[in-house]
C-alpha cells in the first residue's frame, strides 16, 4: 500500500520576533508533515517554539514584530504563509483547527459561550441558529459538560478552567476539520476527562480522517496517543520518528533526558527522579554551535561551535547531535 499524502507539509519554518534586545529565534528551521488520520506529538520544554510553530502555520502570530525569513506551509495546494488575512480566514476555524492553550484568554469574556459556538458553523458552515445551537449543544454533552442545554447561554467566567478548556476543545471539533492542531489540549482536565477527550479527537481521526498535530509536555498522552514524535529544542527539531520507535530507542541527549524525568509507574520506592541541569537557552542570545550543549553531558569541542545535522538513524528516525546515545 502506497503512503497517504501529507495534509500539511512544513519546510524549513522560520519564526523570528524582532525586540528591544534584538532577534528572538523563537522557531529556526522547522520542518515536518502529517498525514491524514495521523497524530503528530511535538515535545519539548517551555519556551522551546512549539506553540509558536503552530500559531505561524495558522497566520496567528502579528507581523510585526514577527517575520518570517524563510519557510513554506503547503495545505490544499497553497503556501499558507503567502495566503492573505481573507484567504486565512476563509481556512481557520473550518478546515484548520486549534485548540489553544489557555481558554481564559481565547474566549471572548463579553459573549455567551452560545454565541462563541453558533459563530463557527454559521460563518464557515451557512447553518441556521438553530440547527448551529442543536449541533453546539450536542458538542458540549460529547467533551463533557453537565447540563449543556442550560449552560449554553452563560458566559466564560462562569465556568472553571477545566469547562472553559473543555468549550475551547467543543468548539475546534465543531466544524470537524481537516486538520486539527491542539495545543497542550488536557492540560487543565482531571484524567477521566482527559481520556475523554483523546477518545474525542480519536472518534473524530476515525470518522472524518483529521491530521492532529499535538502538542504537549505529558510524555505519557504521547506515548498513548501519537503515531509519530517530534522534539524540539531552542526552536529547532532535533529527533523525529515514530512515537514507539523513538520512545525505545532514544538518540539524542535531550530527548533521553525528557523521557528520565518523567515519573513511571514501574520506578522502584525511593528512587530519586532525574532532571535536565540548567535552564533553556535564551533565543534571543543563542550560544554558537548545538544549543544543548551547555546542558549535555555529551557535548565534545565540534558541539561548542557547528551545529549538528540531522542523521538518519532508520527509514523514519532521525536525530541531531554530534555525539549521539548509543542504542539500549
Amino acid at each position: 500500500m502506497s503512503e497517504p499524502e501529507a495534509v500539511v507539509s512544513v519546510s524549513d519554518l522560520r519564526t523570528y520576533f524582532h525586540s528591544d534586545d534584538g532577534i528572538v529565534k523563537a522557531v529556526d528551521g522547522v520542518s515536518f508533515s502529517v498525514r491524514r488520520g495521523e497524530t503528530l506529538g511535538i515535545v519539548g520544554e517551555s519556551g522551546s517554539g512549539k506553540s509558536v510553530a503552530c500559531l505561524s502555520l495558522l497566520g496567528l502570530v502579528a507581523r510585526p514584530p514577527a517575520f518570517h525569513p524563510s519557510g513554506e506551509v503547503w495545505y490544499g495546494g497553497r503556501d499558507l504563509l503567502r495566503c492573505s488575512e481573507r484567504e486565512l480566514e476563509a481556512i481557520r476555524g473550518d478546515r484548520l483547527a486549534m485548540i489553544f492553550q489557555d481558554p481564559l484568554t481565547s474566549l471572548n469574556p463579553y459573549l455567551r459561550i452560545s454565541r462563541q459556538l453558533t459563530e463557527v458553523l454559521e460563518v464557515h458552515k451557512g447553518t441556521s441558529g438553530a440547527e448551529a445551537r442543536r449541533a453546539a449543544i450536542a458538542m458540549l454533552e460529547r467533551v463533557g459538560i453537565p447540563d449543556a442545554d442550560r449552560r449554553i447561554d452563560q458566559y466564560p467566567h462562569q465556568f472553571s478552567g477545566g469547562m472553559r478548556q473543555r468549550v475551547m476543545i467543543a468548539m475546534a471539533l465543531l466544524c470537524q476539520p481537516e486538520v486539527l492542531f491542539a495545543d497542550e489540549p488536557t492540560t487543565a482536565l482531571d484524567v477521566t476527562i482527559q481520556a475523554q477527550i483523546l477518545e474525542l479527537i480519536a472518534d473524530l481521526q476515525r470518522s472524518a480522517g483529521t491530521a492532529v498535530v499535538l502538542v504537549t509536555h505529558d510524555l505519557g498522552v504521547v506515548a498513548g496517543s501519537t503515531d509519530r514524535v517530534a522534539v524540539m529544542y531552542a526552536g529547532r527539531i532535533v529527533e523525529t520518528g515514530p512515537t514507539a520507535e523513538v520512545f525505545a530507542c532514544p538518540r539524542h541527549p535531550y530527548t533521553r533526558g525528557l523521557l528520565a524525568s518523567t515519573p513511571r509507574i514501574d520506578t522502584p520506592p525511593g528512587s530519586h527522579l532525574e532532571a535536565i541541569p540548567g535552564m533553556p537557552p535564551d533565543l534571543g542570545h543563542l550560544p554558537a554551535g548545538c544549543p544543548f550543549h551547555v546542558r549535555c553531558s555529551r557535548s565534545i569541542d565540534r558541539c561548542r561551535s557547528e551545529y549538528p545535522p540531522f542523521t538518519r538513524l532508520s527509514a523514519t528516525h532521525a536525530a541531531a547531535c554530534w555525539n549521539m546515545e548509543e542504542p539500549s
